[in-house]
């Protein structure tokens, strides 16, 4: 999944904006007749590079997002932003989900759907194309997105990897 460098330690600092992607209500039948509870899925950020999911099951919505949001805190990864987009294509698979994302010039905005786009836009990425195939559940949706965004490596990381300026790696010599 995500580089263990990419993971953020301490969320003492930071001002994190949770975001609801889906509400899922289930119902256990019991002898005394129908229990419902509710799972809910959060993707928290700071909208600029750090985001997390988390998974919430309570009685209630809002207790359910609360563990959620608490959860979400608990697994945070760097992503490195480059001028509102991503610094690469990628692509990445968890379950039956897929998904495939580009980097887009300036004013495209976030072109994605539902649980990918809650994902962008807590990390702070303005300007993307993004696609889903496969699957469209979206536990599966958020974890292929963040999986994908962990993996990203910033135009500084390929330089140092190869032993080059940060220069070269754009102008590609």
């Amino acid at each position: 999944m995500a580089n263990k460098n990419n993971r953020v330690k301490s969320t003492n600092d930071l001002e994190l904006k949770d975001r609801l992607v889906a509400i899922n209500r289930v119902t256990k039948v019991t002898k005394g007749g129908r229990a419902f509870s509710f799972a809910a899925i959060v993707v928290v950020g700071n909208e600029d590079g750090i985001v997390g999911w988390g998974l919430g099951k309570a009685n209630e919505v809002t207790a359910a997002i609360a563990k959620g949001v608490e959860a979400a805190k608990k697994n945070l990864i760097r992503v490195p932003v480059h001028k509102g987009t991503i610094p690469h294509e990628q692509v990445a698979k968890f379950g039956g989900s897929r998904v495939l994302m580009k980097p887009a010039s300036t004013g495209t905005g976030v072109k994605a759907g539902g649980a990918m786009r809650a994902v962008f836009e807590s990390v702070g990425i303005t300007d993307v194309l993004a696609k889903s195939k496969g699957s469209s559940n979206p536990h599966n949706l958020v974890k292929a997105t963040i999986a994908a965004l962990g993996e990203m490596r910033s135009p500084a990381q390929v330089a140092q990897h190869r032993g080059v300026s940060v220069e070269k790696v754009f102008n590609g010599k």
